[in-house]
């Protein structure tokens, strides 16, 4: 039967190993590792230990908390920091635009608001709209381990199904030019959200106009 001293030497073990991996290169980008990363790795190694523990016989203990370091320490560091990257090229690549980016988690949230892709009960893209979508296409050909959702909404003015239908062409129209330049359906998905999940107060024009959005979430494949 294995000591509780060994498995935290197993764990600390674990967690060595791939935080110095952690250091160098990045399974993901091939480029060297931030702190986030190191943290990452840091927490996933041990995490994964204790998961790998609970898991295994008693006999195997130390055997299951190196795997689950190994695998937690991959995952704590890889994603979070492949997302990192991700999130300061597309900030580069859309700075002075419009479009807010906003993290959650591993996340990517840009919020394209109406005024940047469509004009009132337009579901037509502007060229301004197309502009940004295409700096959205070069960060994502380059990360393309990551899923892209797209999401519409509209204000609560008409009717609900007609702003339901609104968002779903809304929606479908940024896919659609999306995959237009060369990124892949299977990344892809699409969604009306109509007037649901408003983010400001529809009862005044300003709140109207913030209402009235396309977010495009883009998440890990892992997560898709």
């Amino acid at each position: 039967m294995i000591s509780n001293q060994k498995l935290v030497a197993a764990i600390l073990a674990g967690s060595t190993l791939f935080i110095s991996a952690c250091q160098t290169t990045n399974p993901y980008t091939n480029e060297s590792q931030n702190a986030k990363a190191t943290n990452g790795a840091i927490i996933g190694a041990i995490a994964g230990a204790a998961i790998g523990v609970a898991s295994s016989s008693k006999s195997d203990r130390g055997k299951g908390a190196l795997i689950g370091a190994a695998s937690g320490a991959a995952v704590g560091g890889g994603i979070g920091y492949y997302m990192d990257v991700q999130e300061a090229e597309l900030r580069k690549q859309l700075q002075s635009t419009g479009v807010s980016v906003t993290r959650n988690g591993d996340n990517i949230i840009l919020n394209m608001p109406n005024e940047v892709t469509f004009g009132v009960d337009q579901s037509v893209l502007s060229s301004r709209a197309k502009n940004v979508l295409d700096s959205v296409a070069l960060v994502a050909k380059e990360y393309d381990e990551t899923m892209l959702n797209v999401m519409g909404f509209t204000d609560s003015s008409g009717s609900e199904s007609y702003n339901l239908r609104l968002s779903q062409v809304r929606a479908a129209e940024v896919a659609n030019y999306l995959m237009s330049r060369e990124i892949k359906s299977q990344r892809i998905s699409s969604v009306g959200m109509g007037e649901s999940r408003p983010i400001a107060d529809n009862s005044t024009q300003q709140g109207r106009a913030q209402n009235r959005r396309v977010e495009i979430v883009l998440s890990p494949m892992s997560q898709g």
